[in-house]
């Protein structure tokens, strides 16, 4: 099969890889309709994180080709939208509504990588959920975001406790921003304010239902949340980059007693102040995103068309072209690349 490598940062190959086979029998073997580049990929693709010939990608959709015998709740032949990350939805941890941390938790992007045409799914039952049918072609991107950028930016909103009658702000316009902006709006919120100095992700973010755009940063952007909320800060706060600017500008425009759902991929050599922290009196609830609690719901309001999470792609292109869709999201040409297999 055709799979994307990454030999080194900035080095993105499209290569012949051994087709995935059956492991374990709580596999499945899924042939990818589609799958998409994460803005996570591109930490490596800088040179943020090591890579060394890694297999990339954990976003995916696609068609069950094979299952091992132990899998009871998807069948050969249904199309499927799964988790970034692997789990059994069995264990506590998974009744709980944390499926990123089940204990046979394991990130597609480490061990699987995505980009490709096939890829097994250990823990499939637990780790797949079969669409109502055979999707029309234009919900897939849609169904797509489901897998983790829909996921991410629906449980930084959940964590934030955006609702009916509250203020919600989102620090970063990223497809997860973007998304958050959606689950907001979804939920409920009364008004929601955006961090974004990008007029393409604002005229998106306005479509998702953004009342308010904020284009100051740091110790400004803060004081513009605060002139927007009477001086209190708003209720709901989503961290949407994984900076330590971003998550202290989260918590500084969040009023007392306020959430923050934080979602942006931190990296070693971060620190927070204890005592800001401490003297913020703000509930923090974030990290991986427990997508599959949420994909069920999710799946069924793209399918009914409710929501059209798929407009955060704005570049496309093939499989083979994955270079320069990395390419493109690292110069800021594109918010999200699909790729077409």
């Amino acid at each position: 099969m055709r799979a994307v490598v990454m030999h080194t940062p900035g080095d993105v190959r499209v290569e012949n890889r051994d087709d995935p086979t059956i492991i374990d029998q709580t596999d499945a073997i899924i042939r990818l309709t589609a799958t998409c580049i994460c803005g996570s990929d591109l930490w490596p693709y800088r040179g943020v994180e090591p890579v060394d010939h890694t297999n990339m990608g954990h976003e995916y959709v696609g068609v069950v080709e094979q299952i091992g015998t132990d899998v009871k709740t998807i069948k050969v032949g249904d199309f499927v939208v799964g988790s970034f990350v692997i789990s059994d939805n069995s264990c506590e941890i998974c009744q709980a509504g944390y499926p990123s941390k089940c204990v046979h938790a394991e990130f597609v992007s480490m061990t699987i990588g995505t980009q490709s045409e096939l890829a097994r799914i250990p823990y499939a039952d637990g780790t797949l959920v079969a669409t109502p049918g055979q999707p029309d072609a234009d919900l897939i991107p849609s169904l797509l975001a489901a897998s983790d950028v829909l996921g991410t930016g629906w449980f930084a909103a959940v964590a934030a406790e955006a609702g009916p009658g509250k203020v919600v702000a989102v620090v970063g316009d990223g497809a997860v921003g973007l998304m958050g902006v959606l689950a907001a709006k979804q939920l409920g919120a009364e008004r929601i304010i955006v961090m974004s100095r990008h007029a393409d992700r604002q005229t998106l973010a306005r479509e998702f239902g953004a009342t308010d755009i904020v284009e100051e940063r740091g110790a400004d952007g803060v004081a513009r949340i605060k002139e927007l909320t009477d001086g209190l800060g708003a209720h709901s706060v989503i961290e949407a980059v994984g900076t330590e600017e971003s998550m202290l500008q989260a918590i500084r425009s969040t009023r007392g007693g306020g959430h923050v759902g934080f979602v942006g991929v931190a990296h070693e050599g971060l620190s927070l102040p204890l005592d800001e922290l401490f003297f913020a009196e703000v509930h923090l609830l974030g990290g991986p995103a427990p997508v599959r609690r949420f994909l069920p719901d999710l799946i069924q309001r793209i399918w009914n068309r409710e929501i059209d999470p798929g407009k955060v792609f704005d570049l496309t292109l093939p499989l083979e072209d994955a270079a320069e869709g990395y390419k493109a999201m690292d110069e800021r040409r594109a918010i999200k690349v699909l790729l077409t297999i």
